[in-house]
């Protein structure tokens, strides 16, 4: 047994290399988000290139259980991911230029539709300003004209410089992708077999399974459910004689990858679009009501039916990483932000969590024995009867 001055000092020496370990994993886990910002170039397409195919693993096993060999089902999954994610943006994209070109020239018609709201606008700024001026002291100051700002002259620049650079990353992420899936028995074995336990190589394949299965569940029932409710709104649009219907079905599912925000910027892109169209203010608005009507009902019923609390995540969960990833990489880290919180999670649940509120205010202290409890939490059977 070591003396009572060992113990002390041995407690001290480990409580000294805790609080180092810790001081510099927060220092890495503040530095983090920079650096992945800084090197977006390299991450992004590296992180999305990952995620994509963890999602296609399971089509991948499925080839090769057909005795497909490994790199020929790996291209066979490329090849269709491909197809159909070029199909599924040209029928967006295509028509999207259309509208966008159209927009100069349906402004006056936005304007009229919206005249009511500003009229009604105007005559609300205007009594609040009278009644201001009556009870203030001074009166108010009028607000600094707006100075317009000049049109961008270097986009064209712009577009110049950093095409080039996109069809680089989008090359590297086909690449990551393709020697991933070709590689990914192999590795997988790798993983496994290089474990010295076999508690060690067990617990390491059921991680490598939980992300592979949780994240293609997710991915793939998600892409059913958000397909469905686009060809559901496009369906309500094409009987209302909205224009190019499939276009605003593709803009719903593609933007319903992002929750909470995605369905108000379809909204958004559906109201636009209503007053681009319809003549009549409360007609026009009807694209974006059908919209969230049919969201409601996907996001309160469907979805949690379809996908069960298997992959129930918290929805503060969900918004910090929504937050984090869309500061680090804009719209591209926000469609990522779930399928990598599922990674990081099903990783975290199973290598365990690190217990910093135990190692400040529990194990980590020089006490040898308990401090004492605050009478507000005595329990009944410590107080004298």
């Amino acid at each position: 047994m070591p003396e009572p001055e060992e113990a002390v000092e041995e407690l001290r020496r480990d409580r000294l290399l805790a609080a180092l370990t810790l001081m510099a994993g927060a220092g890495l886990f503040l530095a983090l988000p920079f650096a992945l910002k800084a090197g977006s170039e390299f991450f992004l397409p590296l992180t999305a290139a990952i995620v994509i195919a963890i999602a296609l693993v399971p089509a991948l096993e499925w080839l090769e259980r057909r005795r497909l060999p490994a790199p020929l089902a790996s291209l066979t999954c490329v090849i269709v991911f491909l197809a159909v994610a070029n199909a599924a943006l040209a029928s967006i994209v295509v028509p999207a230029w259309q509208w966008v070109r159209l927009l100069p020239e349906r402004i006056q018609q936005i304007q009229s539709n919206v005249k009511p709201l500003i009229d009604f606008y105007s005559n609300a700024e205007r009594f609040v300003n009278r009644t201001i001026e009556n009870f203030a002291s001074v009166p108010a100051r009028e607000a600094p004209a707006a100075v317009a700002a000049p049109p961008p002259t270097g986009l064209l620049d712009l577009v110049g410089t950093s095409a080039p650079s996109a069809l680089i990353e989008m090359f590297f992420a086909i690449l990551v992708i393709y020697f991933f899936l070709s590689g990914w028995t192999r590795l997988r074995r790798a993983a496994i077999t290089s474990r010295t336990s076999f508690g060690g190589a067990l617990a390491t394949a059921r991680v490598i399974q939980d992300v592979v299965d949780d994240t293609s569940a997710y991915l793939g029932t998600i892409t059913v459910i958000n397909i469905s409710l686009g060809l559901i709104v496009a369906g309500a649009l094409y009987l209302v004689d909205m224009p190019t219907p499939l276009m605003w079905g593709g803009i719903v599912a593609l933007l319903n990858y992002i929750p909470y925000f995605g369905p108000v910027i379809a909204a958004a892109l559906l109201a636009l679009g209503g007053l681009m169209t319809f003549s009549d203010l409360w007609w026009a608005m009807l694209p974006a009501v059908i919209m969230v009507g049919a969201h409601l009902i996907e996001a309160n019923a469907i979805t949690p039916l379809v996908v069960g609390h298997r992959l129930t995540i918290s929805p503060i969960l969900i918004l910090v990483s929504l937050s984090f990833w869309g500061w680090v990489w804009g719209t591209p880290g926000a469609l990522l932000a779930v399928p990598l919180l599922i990674i990081i999670q099903t990783v975290l649940n199973a290598a365990g969590k690190p217990d910093i509120a135990g190692f400040l205010f529990e194990h980590g202290t020089l006490a040898s024995r308990p401090a004492p409890r605050h009478p507000a939490f005595k329990e009944k059977r410590d107080e004298p009867s």
